[in-house]
């Protein structure tokens, strides 16, 4: 329920702090008193659309904070929670829902003191108060809210949303069947392509990283034939027939006789020599050790280039990176697979979507035939409502139209409420033919039918006893009190009955001179309930007659409760 209200700056409420509790709460207050902004500020907190010219003159900024106490697992606090805006470790814990409007047009939203959007503040606050008044249609201009109030009426939402699954569950079999039915289909008429594709692509049995490894044997081998002319010269020139190793070690052969018959003259010589020949005969080691690691297979050379070559044109002629050929083998070997399995899988699918479709019809079916029993119930419940609202003539239906092909998530019925206001007119839908007071008390009716099925755990009632005499009013008072026993009920009214019905009255007034106007709220203790409920009775000039006319309605209303 909303348990408290704060309003900082909004039209003329300077500073407003209300706390609200369980059952029949009534507003009253003398015309312009400020009623209505109470309840724009109230509206602004649940997502309705802000303005500049909320903001009270002359303040940057306007606020409004409603703090609602609902269990833990209402779907106000589900929706929070699954948005992160919500604790779920704190059970007991408010939901606190706060709006600031700038005068500069801005608006922002928090929840829980977070920062949120306008949309998830609006379906929140649809889950925590509704607010009808004589002209709102919101409860009853949409069809499909009828089909939902039915459901909360016969206690069968779950059968509904079991049969919102059922129809996702057909809905999904059918998009599947579809969709083979349109792969094998496609691959049919690519059958031979793909099997041409899948026969090339498995003769080259492409592996993935083939191109590179390839790419670099034959850069390494092309390297290598560059290199080795030159390397087979240096062997020539150490090694081959005009080597200069022959006749230097022959010299130094020579030499070293010779150096005996003349000592310390040919030594010198003979060490160079022999140097020389030592690193002549590393060098011809070193170009052996290169010719045979520079040494490679032509051929070898020549199959890396037309592996290379083949990889390079499949991937060109199948638009792909070469180390994509692989999968796209892969792929082309499924679609056949699935052209082959088709037939057997497109059966199973087909089976299973019929089945699904068999379930959906079976759900539906049932929980049509619960809606009827229910549209019977519910018209005569609302219709045991209306005497005593001085509808006595009227008649409440629930027209239901059922359709087997019109599949839906929500059923196979069209459901609507009509009323017919005047024996020998013409029914039709209540939006249409209800006029603005009747409308108001049907939806009261309605409400009352339902109780705190299908509602919002807080229902605010603006000025719904407009127009109405005495006995109606006493009616709706008794109606709003009967509410007021399961939810809490805010109502706006100009009708002493209904005043007189509520545990708990506060007073609407302005303040201040000519320059500054204030409203402030003020709840009544009984003394002033029947001052006020006498101002209501009587009008401007209050009378003891009025007075005494108050008390006898707080009294009758007391000992009734």
């Amino acid at each position: 329920m909303l348990a408290h209200l704060s309003i900082r700056d909004i039209v003329l409420i300077e500073r407003l702090d209300i706390d609200f509790p369980a059952g029949l709460s009534v507003l009253t207050g003398e015309t312009g008193a400020g009623k209505s902004i109470l309840l724009d500020a109230l509206s602004l907190t649940l997502g309705a659309r802000g303005d500049a010219s909320l903001v009270r003159h002359g303040a940057a900024q306007g606020s409004v904070t409603a703090v609602f106490s609902v269990p833990h697992n209402h779907p106000a606090r589900v929706l929070a929670r699954d948005n992160g805006f919500d604790d779920a470790d704190d059970p007991g814990g408010d939901l606190i829902l706060r709006r600031s409007q700038s005068a500069d047009g801005r608006s922002r939203v928090f929840i829980n003191d977070q920062p949120a959007g306008v949309a998830l503040l609006r379906e929140i606050g649809r889950h925590l108060v509704e607010i009808h008044g004589q002209h709102d249609d919101r409860a009853l201009v949409d069809a499909g809210a009828h089909r939902d109030l039915l459901d909360a009426f016969g206690g069968h939402s779950g059968v509904a949303q079991s049969v919102g699954h059922a129809w996702r569950a057909w809905r999904e079999a059918e998009q599947a069947l579809a969709r083979h039915r349109a792969k094998v289909e496609a691959a049919a008429r690519e059958a031979d392509y793909l099997r041409a594709c899948v026969d090339e692509l498995s003769k080259l049995d492409p592996q993935p990283g083939e191109e590179t490894e390839l790419a670099e044997q034959r850069a390494a081998m092309m390297r290598a034939e560059k290199s080795a002319s030159d390397i087979a010269d240096a062997q020539d020139v150490l090694s081959g027939q005009n080597s200069a190793v022959p006749p230097l070690a022959s010299l130094m052969r020579r030499l070293q006789r010779k150096a005996e018959a003349a000592p310390g003259l040919l030594d010198d010589i003979v060490k160079a020599l022999d140097e020389a020949l030592i690193s002549l005969d590393a060098a011809q080691v070193a170009v052996e050790a290169a010719l045979r690691a520079a040494a490679f297979d032509p051929q070898a050379l020549e199959q890396a280039e037309e592996r290379l070559f083949a990889l390079r044109a499949a991937a060109r002629k199948h638009s792909v990176a070469v180390d994509d050929l692989a999968a796209l083998r892969d792929a082309m070997a499924a679609d056949l697979a699935d052209l082959d399995a088709g037939e057997e899988r497109l059966a199973g699918l087909e089976q299973a979507a019929k089945a699904a479709k068999a379930a959906y019809d079976e759900a539906a079916g049932h929980l049509s035939e619960l809606r009827r029993g229910t549209a019977a119930a519910l018209a005569r419940t609302v219709m045991a409502e209306l005497p005593a609202l001085k509808l006595e003539r009227a008649e409440f239906l629930v027209e239901m139209s059922s359709e087997p092909e019109d599949r839906a998530e929500s059923g196979i019925d069209q459901i609507e409420f009509w009323v017919r206001t005047n024996p020998g007119t013409r029914a039709g839908p209540i939006m249409k033919v209800a006029s603005g007071g009747e409308l108001s008390r049907f939806l009261l009716a309605l409400k009352v039918a339902l109780a705190d099925r299908g509602s919002a755990p807080t229902l605010v009632f603006d000025e719904i006893d407009t127009g109405v005499g005495g006995a109606v009013a006493d009616a709706i008072g008794q109606r709003l009190a009967r509410l007021a026993g399961r939810i809490q009920v805010l109502s706006v009214t100009h009708a002493p009955q209904v005043a007189a019905r509520a545990g708990t009255h506060y007073l609407i007034s302005k303040s201040g001179g000519a320059e500054r106007v204030a409203t402030s709220v003020a709840a009544l203790a009984r003394a002033a309930r029947q001052e006020e409920i006498a101002r209501m009775l009587a009008g401007a000039t209050i009378t003891e007659e009025a007075r005494a006319a108050a008390e006898r309605l707080l009294s009758e209303n007391a000992a009734a409760g």
